[in-house]
């Protein structure tokens, strides 16, 4: 049964991760004009690309509130649960209530970002090195630019690229930590 619970979280953070990389590609391709640098992740959420966007980031943090269940039955640390499950909230609540929502959008925004890098860091308890150290470094990238981008400091790489050194360490961790989970349930 161990060997399913860990198949099955981590695919799902695998598969997650994955399809909401490429429809955020697809959906910055359908809104006209798009800047990576100088657009919001979010924006993406309004306009032709909408659909797109909502229902795939909603999907991932589906996918990560689900896994999370599994990750409690696996490891039985709480605290990781806890974390992974709040930042897959904040996902699915982003894509529930896009921009136009701004308090609900920010909120939601804010708690992906800060529980995803939690959670990238806290796994380290569950995972097997190297992946375990570079998890902690994705987590603390992604602290790092969000107190950046708090601090309107984008490094030069408009708002749109600062908020993708946020968000990419997560996603990537995300993907990174299934595949690990999938890889150690033979």
């Amino acid at each position: 049964m161990e060997s399913f619970n860990r198949k099955f979280a981590g695919s799902l953070l695998f598969v997650g991760g994955i399809q909401f990389l490429v429809a955020m590609i697809i959906a910055e391709a359908l809104y006209p004009g798009y800047s990576i640098s100088s657009n919001y992740i979010s924006d993406l959420g309004v306009g032709p690309s909408a659909i797109v966007f909502n229902s795939s980031v909603f999907l991932f943090g589906l996918a990560i509130v689900i896994s999370s269940y599994y990750i409690q039955r696996i490891f039985r640390n709480l605290l990781i649960s806890i974390l992974v499950a709040s930042a897959g909230v904040g996902a699915a609540g982003v894509g529930l209530f896009p921009e136009t929502v701004p308090f609900l959008h920010y909120a939601f925004s804010f708690t992906t970002f800060f529980f995803g890098a939690l959670s990238a860091i806290a796994s380290y308890k569950i995972q097997k090195s190297p992946l375990s150290y570079f998890s902690v470094l994705m987590g603390i990238v992604s602290l790092t630019a969000s107190a950046l981008f708090a601090t309107d400091n984008d490094l030069g790489l408009g708002i749109g690229g600062m908020e993708r050194i946020i968000a990419y360490p997560i996603i990537l961790w995300a993907v990174s930590s299934g595949a690990h989970m999938i890889g150690q349930s033979g």
